[in-house]
């Protein structure tokens, strides 16, 4: 336990029976069983609040790599179509300018 054998055990019940009282003695233990019974809880509680916060830390870790892996994957893909649109047409033409994008579109609706 604490480095405390079965002797100095006694000894100490001994001394808390002369100085406490045969008849304080039980409530003292039970409130002192309470107690370490809600220490023992709250120090767990605390381990399993730090348990979840180093794991809440290592998905925020991974979530970040997998968007980051995301966005590669959607800029080579973006990348793929366009050469594959060029190999099509034949030529590499220039995105269109939103202005003229919009102006093409007023042409189709007039």
């Amino acid at each position: 336990m604490f480095g405390i054998g079965m002797p100095e055990l006694v000894i100490i019940l001994v001394i808390a029976l002369i100085v406490i009282g045969p008849q304080k003695l039980p409530d003292l233990a039970k409130s002192l069983g309470k107690g370490l019974a809600e220490f023992k809880k709250a120090t767990d509680d605390f381990k399993q609040t730090l348990e979840t916060d180093g794991r809440t830390e290592e998905e925020k870790e991974h979530l970040a790599k997998l968007a980051e892996a995301k966005r590669k994957a959607e800029e080579e893909q973006a990348k793929s179509a366009e050469e594959l649109r060029v190999k099509v047409e034949g030529t590499e033409a220039a995105p269109a300018a939103p202005a003229a994008k919009a102006k093409a579109e007023a042409e189709k609706t007039a």
